[in-house]
Order: C-alpha cells, then structure tokens, then sequence
C-alpha cells in the first residue's frame, strides 16, 4: 500500500466504455437467466414436467450460480474480470444451444448447469470493474446504475423472447441467444480491461485519502474466505441479500407468468404486462435508492432494507389472503412492492464493499451474492413442491387456492433473513464503535 495522488477525480470515456460493454453483457446474462419466466408453460409442455421438475430447472441453475459465487470470487481476486466474464459467456453459449437442441428434461438439466455457471461470473465481475475503473465514492451509485441497465434484460426475457418463440421454433429462440453470447464473448475479449492503462494491477483508490492499494488473493483462499465471513458487516451483506430479491426472482423467474394466467386469469399478454411492471419499477428505484444508500451509510438497513423487506410481505399476504382473483390494481401493487427488492438488494453490496479491505473485495461479493439465489432457489423449489403436494403441479391442475398455498412458503424465509439482519446490524454497529458492546448476561 502507497499513498498516491488520486490520479483523476471523475473516470475517462474508456472507463465508460469497459463499464458499457460489461454492463451490455450482463443484460444479456440477465436475458439469460431469465429466459424461461415467459415461456415457463411452453418449457412444461415441451419437455412434459410437472410443477416440481419445472421449478428443478430453476433450482439447478440458481443452485449452481449461488454454489460458484465464492470460488468466481476468488478467481476474480486473482485474475481480474475480463478472462473469467469471457468464460462466462462462453459457457452461457453452449448453455443455451444445448438448451436449443435438447431432447429430453435429463439434458435440459444440463444446459441449465451450463447457464447457471456462465451466470455465476459476469454480475461480480462487472461490480469488480466498477471498483477498479471509477472512483470509490461513486461506488453506490454506479452499483445501482449497473443493476438498473441490467434489468432491461428481463424486459427482453418477457417479450421478445416470447415473440420470437412463438413465431419461430424452441430451436431458432435458444439457438439465438446462444449466438448473442459467443458474440458478447468476443466483444468483451476486446474492448474490457481489468484496470486502467496507468496502472500495473488492479487497485482501489480511497478518494478522501488518496491511499491506492493493489487488490489481489490471499494465497490460502479459505483465510480470504473465513476472513469475510467473520467481519459482521458481511454476514449483513449477505443476510441483506439473501432476504430482499427472493421474491421478485421466484416471480419473475418462473412462478410468475403461471400465477398470473392459470391462477388470476389474465391473458399472457396482460401478465406479461403486469411483470414488465415490476422490471420498470426496479429500475426506476435503483438511482434513488442508490442515492440514499450513498447519503445515509449508518441506517441503510433501517431505513431502506427492512421497509424493502415488510412492504413485500403485506403486499403478499394481501394478495394470498384476497377472496377469489386478485383485481389488477392489486397485482400490479403486488409487482410494485416486489420491485423494491432488487434496488434493496444491492446495497448489500454497498455493505461487503465497506467493511471489507480491497484483497478480498471479490470473494467478499460472492459471499453476499450467494444469499439472495440460495434463498431464491429454495422459495422456487418450495413453490414447485407445494403445488405438486396440492395435486395443482401441470398447468393442467394449476389453481389460484394451490398458488395461494404455495406462494406462503416464501414468509419463513422473509422472518428468517429479517431476524438476522437485525442482528448483524447490531454486531456491525458495534465493531464499528456506534454501539456500545452488548452486556453479557451473568
């Protein structure tokens, strides 16, 4: 560590222009993700899966995106972002042309690995070249910019991939997207540096000091890991994360198309109205809520993540409660509740960024990016697996008294990551000498 003149106060157009490649790739990784939440009943057709074998490719791509957080990590520690996000695309490539060509659900399970693999790498290696190519202080807000152009790929996943679906071919669709990324793979490999040409490796700047510090891996992984994970301030991180987008991904990712048609009776059309909702609300949430992250450090979970997390569960148990259909002001108040999840969700990220030195910065994201897909994977899994309990598990026997039943199973995860926040903020708060320590009951 040196103590540097910080070099520029503002970032150059080629911090732009890697940001805007990068950024452009994860739209695509989120097109990806999400491409079977229009075509979820089409995708239960093809294949003939009942609701558990369904939510299974959901589960199997959001468990491996979860399970390779902390190892993607490290490599990011240790290679910068540009060689693992090529790797990423290339393997949502192949992800998707097995997907396109798949005969069988055994197959499409692997297509889905693939994916979730690919997936794994590009949004921690996008927030790594925010923090190596732009200053510190714009860290919130660029990590919620990053996260609100990236959601424009769900638009894509709702619309026009189902367009295209339906007036094409399964083969034609994936096939497509296949060919989008090896084409992002090449743009990338390109255009994307790991850090700017100034500078010999990977740094962050602390602009109030102007301390440049070389950002690389502890050669025992499992110290970096260990380490992150017993700083408070990351188990808010991830507790933070693991309790705020659950919901908006189950939604969007799978449940909510067949919810909103076989269940409220809305055309795919309309439901898919009512989910670009949610998409558009996210995004116009992310630069406020970016901001007041960045204004009020100390009371982000008090004041933005926790209210996050309560209006998302009184608009659910309103809607799971309601006699017969829902009315479409209520859905759509429902999509708006649960739009506060992502930009909320992001802030975990604000907290890994802070309470961690910049040597573990990557592994510290992993860390907390693996909370939200491990509660989204069990919340789809256990949606899935409740419908098929009720005997409502094709879209043949699908009912909205079954998608009632099923859609509560997500309250136990809400009350659990709510509890833990809590407490991690108490802990954060005191290694951080805002608190007073706790006293020990004698």
């Amino acid at each position: 560590m040196s103590a540097t003149p910080l070099p520029r106060t503002s970032p150059g157009w080629r911090a732009w222009v890697v940001w805007g490649v990068a950024v452009a790739a994860y739209v695509l990784a989120i097109t990806n993700r999400s491409s079977l939440s229009a075509v979820g009943v089409d995708a239960a057709e093809r294949f003939q899966a009942d609701a558990a074998t369904l939510s299974l490719f959901a589960v199997v791509q959001l468990a491996v995106y979860g399970g390779l957080q902390i190892p993607i990590g490290v490599l990011l520690d240790r290679y910068g972002s540009r060689p693992i996000m090529v790797i990423g695309m290339l393997l949502m490539a192949l992800g998707q042309f097995v997907m396109a060509v798949s005969p069988s659900i055994g197959i499409a399970l692997v297509a889905r690995v693939l994916l979730g693999a690919g997936d794994a790498a590009v949004f921690p290696a996008v927030l790594r070249l925010v923090a190596t190519w732009f200053p510190a202080q714009r860290g919130p807000v660029m990590g919620q910019l990053t996260g609100l152009v990236g959601q424009t790929g769900q638009l894509i996943a709702l619309t026009p991939l189902a367009v295209l679906l339906h007036s094409t071919n399964w083969t034609i669709t994936f096939g497509s997207v296949a060919g989008l990324g090896l084409l992002f793979a090449i743009l990338v490999w390109m255009l994307v540096r790991n850090h700017p040409p100034e500078r010999s490796a990977d740094v962050t700047v602390n602009t109030e000091t102007g301390v440049v510090q070389v950002i690389t891996s502890a050669i025992d992984t499992g110290v970096g890991i260990r380490a992150a994970w017993a700083h408070p301030g990351t188990r808010l991180a991830f507790w933070s994360h693991f309790t705020t987008p659950f919901a908006s991904t189950a939604f969007l990712l799978l449940w909510g198309m067949p919810f909103l048609t076989a269940g409220q009776g809305l055309s795919p059309a309309a439901a898919a109205t009512v989910l670009s909702v949610n998409v558009l609300v996210s995004m116009a949430l992310s630069p406020v809520l970016g901001t007041l992250s960045r204004r009020i450090p100390t009371r982000r979970s008090l004041a933005l993540v926790l209210p996050s997390i309560a209006i998302q569960l009184a608009a659910w148990t309103t809607v799971i409660l309601w006699q017969g259909p829902a009315p479409i002001w209520l859905l759509i108040v429902l999509v708006v509740c649960l739009a506060a999840g992502g930009p909320a969700s992001m802030i975990a990220f604000d907290h890994a960024r802070t309470h961690n030195p910049a040597h573990r910065l990557s592994t510290a994201t992993g860390v907390t990016n693996s909370g939200g897909f491990l509660a989204a994977l069990i919340a789809i899994f256990f949606i899935g697996l409740t419908l098929d309990l009720q005997g409502a598990g094709t879209p043949d026997t699908y009912s909205l008294d079954a998608f009632r039943l099923a859609f509560a199973a997500q309250i136990p995860l809400w009350l659990l990551g709510a509890s833990f926040i809590i407490r991690e903020r108490k802990s954060t708060r005191i290694r951080m000498g805002l608190d007073p320590e706790r006293r020990r009951r004698r």
